[in-house]
């Protein structure tokens, strides 16, 4: 079966970094765009960026445009957020998505990882 599974999350101190992997098995990886969401707690979902199938396009959400990366590496059916200047706000399980369709904040994404938590301290 599909499985998309997040790594690299853990505890860091504002203006620090962390990336984000997240592995997919089971899908024709290269075909699907691939999108980073977030989870905080008492807020709803919010889309932090996307990438298409050949990574040559990529969008991110006002809030994290300029700090957070996106990228991948189909040959290795990987996917990554390097994020930079960590924030508290930025506190969230982070999630991978996976899309037959399209990319971005309104693609509907068919497989949906676990999450992975990411604890930003002030």
């Amino acid at each position: 079966q599909v499985q998309l599974v997040e790594s690299g999350g853990g505890l860091v101190q504002a203006g620090g970094s962390l990336k984000l992997s997240c592995g997919g098995s089971g899908l024709t990886f290269s075909i699907y765009g691939m999108g980073w969401f977030r989870l905080a707690p008492g807020k709803e979902r919010e889309f932090v960026a996307a990438i298409s199938w050949r990574g040559s396009s990529t969008v991110y959400a006002d809030s994290v445009k300029g700090r957070f990366t996106i990228s991948r590496d189909n040959a290795k059916n990987m996917v990554y957020l390097q994020m930079n200047s960590l924030k508290p706000e930025d506190t969230a399980v982070y999630f991978c998505a996976a899309s037959i369709t399209d990319y971005g904040p309104s693609a509907l994404y068919d497989y949906w990882g676990q999450g992975t938590q990411v604890t930003v301290s002030s």
